[in-house]
């Protein structure tokens, strides 16, 4: 007896069907049995352990651990962090803004945001927080502190500061605002013909601020002869306004980015909508090893559709979407729900966290692994390890003695002491710190404790500590103590072999007291290597063309 074909492959689809229902209701069938193991457990345990045990804490113990077999960015939001949920994607949250430090006994104010409640009210970098509505600031630790600062909008905070010079204490009565975040922090021209664009994050509306920068800075130098658009330290946010901010340099219905998940329907093409703003202008992204998410979509579809020059680091490598999902009691999840691949079909995520070692740790993507695509103009880029620069610049390491004086604030204490002393000073660009200014920061710094160990020294101590181990430390004790002694370092004379890092430093320091966050950046631009690099490119067209493929 002939069966046929058509017979055959609609039985064979139908048994298909049933293993594949089958499939699925087994997991749903697992899912709901260990839901009333769950239930159950926690029923009985409640019931009979000899001790109360606290509801809320025992839950979110149980939240976390399931948690550890998913991503970092997959996470539980009670509704008392929901403010943070919403500062992520608008870039606003209720305060008074500003920024704090903690440090022994007290939390010194370290930046005051322009406009803000606090900025209205005269507070300055420096003043140190004497009490919060009433108690104690002393010996509070920095995360209640920021909790008071924190609020709803329209709520008042009663708040004595201390002058950092003259010791007087005063009280003020803040009212807290919705503070917005700007997403550019700062935009100008730099070596005379050269826009420059800082961008700290991806919220609501970041991609208009961006365009309107830009047209302000046409407007005003129409003979601009190339952009840099600055994403280092960028950690992303919403990939709506990474494809916004494509679309001022790449042109009508260019696919962006594209994303896959386990929810097919979800599955999307995002490509830009409108005609670009300036398709011409030579462009260069920096990047740098913080740089993520929908920073990394930017400069993945800048790089894959050969509009402009990445440089700088390697970026984060966050190839991973999140969506929010509503949760009982107005909490909610944020959940890994695709990937997302830029143009050239590359998704660069550098860690891979479904595969895990015996101790349950996700590792990188091996170079070995990582796979080679193409450019629209055919230049090699690869996935798996974040975005390539196409120029790559060193990262600057700070020295030793420079990372000790900012953690202990002496820079930070010093630009409060020098902005009182001081009631005008040129503008950031032009501002330099005198060798005299560089004596009286010796001077400062006489008498109070900034030691640390060079890495040659912790190196020095690793290998001492290897040796006892293996027992050869007994015949080269002498050698390692004259090699100990030659080592032995002078903290005046790391200050002045590192003179010009600690004066770049304190200039960018100073200059955040008389031109709050912008004065900073703009002072620190002078000596940016990275910058200088994308310069030197947008200054050089045939180098910037052979970089893109171009001949």
């Amino acid at each position: 007896m002939r069966i046929s074909k058509k017979f055959l492959l609609f039985s064979l689809l139908a048994l298909g069907l049933v293993f594949t229902a089958f499939r699925t209701g087994d997991k749903y069938f697992l899912i709901a049995k260990n839901l009333d193991i769950f239930a159950a457990f926690y029923r009985e345990l409640n019931t009979y352990y000899v001790e109360d045990l606290p509801p809320e804490k025992l839950m979110h113990r149980g939240i976390e651990a399931m948690l550890e077999e998913t991503d970092p960015y997959t996470d539980f939001v009670p509704e008392e962090d929901l403010d943070e949920l919403r500062f992520m994607a608008t870039g606003k949250y209720g305060g008074v803004g500003t920024s704090i430090y903690t440090e022994g006994e007290w939390t010194t104010i370290t930046d005051v945001y322009e406009g803000s409640p606090m900025a209205r009210a005269g507070v300055k970098p420096g003043d140190i927080i004497v009490s919060l509505d009433g108690k104690s600031a002393k010996n509070m630790d920095q995360e209640e502190v920021s909790r008071y600062l924190k609020g709803t909008a329209g709520t008042p905070l009663d708040i004595v500061l201390r002058h950092p010079i003259s010791k007087a204490e005063k009280s003020y009565r803040i009212v807290r605002e919705d503070i917005n975040v700007k997403p550019v922090s700062f935009s100008g021209v730099i070596r005379q013909d050269i826009g420059y664009i800082k961008m700290t994050q991806f919220t609501e509306g970041s991609g208009l601020a961006v365009q309107q920068a830009y047209e302000q800075l046409k407007k005003q130098n129409p003979a601009l002869k190339g952009l840099v658009l600055d994403l280092r330290g960028n950690p992303g946010g919403l990939l709506e306004e990474a494809v916004s901010l494509s679309n001022i340099f790449i042109d009508k219905n260019q696919l962006i980015v594209t994303t896959k998940g386990k929810v097919k329907s979800w599955d999307r093409d995002y490509r830009t909508v409108q005609s670009a703003i300036d398709q011409q202008i030579p462009l260069v992204v920096l990047t740098s090893r913080s740089s993520a998410s929908a920073a990394e979509i930017v400069a993945g579809a800048v790089q894959d559709l050969d509009r402009g020059v990445v440089v700088g680091q390697r970026s984060f490598g966050k190839g991973l979407v999140q969506t929010t999902r509503p949760l009982p009691y107005n909490a909610k999840l944020k959940v890994t729900t695709a990937r997302y691949y830029t143009p050239s079909g590359r998704c660069i995520q550098a860690i891979d966290y479904s595969h895990r070692n015996e101790d349950g740790e996700a590792d990188y993507v091996p170079d070995s692994l990582r796979r080679s695509f193409t450019t629209a103009a055919g230049r090699p880029v690869k996935d798996g390890g974040g975005i390539e620069p196409d120029a790559k610049v060193d990262n600057v390491i700070l020295s030793q003695v420079a990372v000790t004086l900012l953690r202990k604030q002496y820079i930070f204490d010093y630009a409060t002491r020098y902005y009182y002393a001081h009631s005008q000073v040129k503008p950031a660009a032009a501002f330099t710190l005198s060798d005299a200014d560089f004596a009286d920061f010796e001077d400062f710094l006489e008498g109070k404790d900034y030691s640390y160990k060079t890495r040659s020294e912790e190196a020095l101590e690793s290998f001492r500590s290897t040796a006892q181990r293996e027992k050869y430390y007994d015949g080269l004790s002498k050698e390692f103590e004259a090699l100990q002694q030659k080592m032995k370092h002078d903290k005046k004379q790391d200050l002045l072999r590192n003179k010009a890092e600690i004066r770049q430093l304190l200039e960018e320091e100073i200059m955040n007291r008389y031109y709050p966050q912008q004065g900073r950046i703009e002072k620190g631009l002078a000596w940016d290597r990275d910058v200088e690099k994308a310069v030197a490119l947008l200054h050089n067209p045939a180098e910037y063309n052979q970089l893109l493929g171009r001949k």
